[in-house]
């Protein structure tokens, strides 16, 4: 069997209409849940995941919602795509999309609660949801995520993928940190779980 290399896949991924129609359904709730839990963590307000202290910290400073933020965000790294030839896939538009609209969605109905307890509880439950949104949607194969893909296109360029990810997260973090987003012990959570939660999600959602 050849083996295709990074450089000669095709830039599009194409998979025949039956397959993404039956995979479809589990990248839209996959995503949702996404945006779900980043929500959770907004109201909990005892600090967000890298990427989001950088969408909180751009929506503060532009007056745009952080859903509005993320989809800019996702739409922009998107474009990194081209350059890395990483492959861009129906799931990595909805990924930019799906996961801003759902946390607006979901901001717009959840509140910051008074007590410290459910503010824990949210904080400590929305990386949960993440991960299981996270398992679900890559587990459907539709393509990676803006965020994704910018890691796994600079891994395929020489660069460890723990280097690539980490290098990524501290820059967006302190770049979010500067522009007033939220840190504290969820950020420190979010850092520690979300891997090994994700790790547990995938293979059980892998089609």
């Amino acid at each position: 069997m050849t083996t295709i290399k990074a450089d000669e896949r095709p830039f599009l991924l194409l998979l025949p209409l039956s397959v993404t129609l039956r995979r479809l359904p589990q990248v839209l709730f996959g995503l949702a849940l996404f945006g779900v839990g980043i929500a959770m963590m907004v109201v909990g307000n005892l600090g967000l995941g890298p990427w989001d202290v950088f969408h909180q910290g751009v929506a503060d400073l532009t007056g745009l919602s952080i859903g509005t933020v993320i989809i800019g965000t996702g739409a922009v790294v998107v474009l990194a795509f081209i350059p890395l030839k990483e492959q861009l896939g129906l799931g990595t538009i909805l990924n930019a999309i799906v996961i801003g609209l759902a946390a607006d969605a979901a901001l717009s109905v959840l509140t910051e609660p008074d007590a410290f307890f459910w503010r824990l509880s949210y904080t400590l439950a929305g990386p949960v949801v993440i991960a299981l949104g996270s398992g679900l949607y890559i587990g459907g194969g539709l393509g990676p995520g803006p965020r994704d893909g910018l890691m796994t296109g600079l891994a395929r360029r020489g660069i460890e993928v723990w280097r690539a990810r980490t290098a990524i997260e501290v820059v967006v973090l302190i770049i979010g940190l500067f522009l007033g987003g939220s840190i504290g012990i969820g950020t420190v959570w979010f850092a520690v779980g979300i891997g090994p939660m994700v790790q547990f999600f995938l293979p059980r959602f892998t089609r």
